[in-house]
């Protein structure tokens, strides 16, 4: 049996070890996986209450248009209904604007150290992934605006970007957006984007009245707390929505996971805790950084990149050796690693375990 020629050499997503695989691996009794960005801080009450209230209906389909999400996030971004999709995790979102746009032959643009399923979803499609090196760990738009072409149809702009936490500011991505012909979509990918608290972070949302072009990732994977749930969405131009409602499967979101969300995007009371603990966090770990001497990018989500001067698969095992579940092996940054924000506790714990790494290297170098 053959499959398709595109996915043939194609690598599976590797996601963060989980935290039982790990404990029973090494023996440990204590784990702390800050590796996937997930809130350390957990999810809403009131998401809680939606849950345990829409098991009842477990043996009943979910509603295939997501109606009464929709209409929560509708009243919260203030768009249309019909400008948005929900999807099995921003994830299917991609999925579903690969599997609707591109065709063999057909040119896509994105960072070379960014989010891998924008380059998995287009190879499975027989696209050409055009990758643009970072700039200082940032989304290099000039670059990337050179490389648009006839065969070009769609942009992908991590926003902020993972793995290396940065943003493009309004100024810039207004401009992009402006010089890039309106035939080529141009998707931001805001996963992040509740955490950041910088100024110059743009508001999307006001680009979809002026650009039919532009559509918008966001999950409620990140600060919601929902991970395990599988639930995000896109929002767009109508008509883009519609193509993309055209190729997504029937009930792709669960019953429980769009009450829930319905119920977390109301809370607005721990978004606001979460981003607000989350910079706290930062903070912490940035001042630390500083007093090891080690460099990172500035960071605007959950998470922090920085430069261990060691090569990461080595420091990847010291951690996790000592019950730190960490991400490393990025393509483009052989000795950095990606970090997530954890809870106090599990901040000062894993700065504890960094510097027993570093010592260890410096007696064994």
């Amino acid at each position: 049996m053959q499959p398709k020629n595109s996915i043939v050499h194609l690598p599976v997503y590797q996601p963060g070890k989980p935290v039982e695989e790990v404990k029973r691996e090494l023996g440990l009794t204590e784990v702390i996986k800050l590796a996937s960005n997930e809130n350390p801080f957990g999810f809403s009450e009131q998401a809680k209450a939606a849950i345990q209230a829409e098991i009842a209906n477990t043996s009943i389909y979910p509603d295939s248009f997501s109606t009464t999400l929709a209409a929560a996030v509708a009243d919260y971004l203030q768009v249309d209904r019909k400008q948005l999709v929900f999807g099995a995790g921003s994830d299917e979102v991609i999925l579903m604007l690969a599997r609707a746009y591109l065709v063999p032959g057909d040119e896509t643009i994105m960072a070379d150290e960014t989010f891998p399923q924008y380059k998995h979803n287009a190879t499975i499609e027989g696209a050409t992934s055009i990758e643009v090196p970072l700039k200082d760990g940032k989304h290099d738009l000039p670059a990337m605006l050179a490389k648009v072409n006839e065969r070009t149809k769609i942009v992908w702009i991590c926003n902020p970007n993972n793995p290396t936490g940065t943003i493009v500011g309004k100024d810039e991505l207004e401009e992009f957006i402006r010089a890039v012909p309106s035939n080529v979509i141009v998707v931001l990918d805001e996963a992040y984007a509740e955490y950041v608290m910088d100024a110059s972070y743009p508001d999307s949302i006001k680009y979809l009245n002026d650009f039919k072009n532009v559509i918008i990732l966001r999950t409620f994977s990140k600060i919601y707390g929902l991970a395990s749930l599988r639930i995000g969405y896109g929002v767009g131009h109508p008509d883009v929505i519609h193509f993309i409602n055209q190729v997504r499967e029937p009930f792709n979101t669960t019953r429980i996971a769009q009450a829930a969300a319905a119920a977390a995007v109301a809370d607005t009371a721990f978004i606001e805790s979460c981003r607000d603990r989350n910079a706290e966090g930062l903070a912490y770990m940035m001042a630390e950084f500083d007093r090891l001497g080690l460099s990172y990018f500035e960071p605007h989500g959950n998470f922090i990149m920085f430069d261990s001067k060691l090569p990461s698969q080595q420091v990847f095992d010291g951690l996790l050796r000592r019950g730190i579940v960490s991400r490393a092996r990025w393509t483009y940054y052989p000795t950095h690693i990606r970090i997530t924000v954890g809870s106090r506790e599990q901040n000062v714990k894993f700065i504890q375990a960094l510097e027993a790494v570093l010592q260890e290297a410096a007696v064994l170098g």
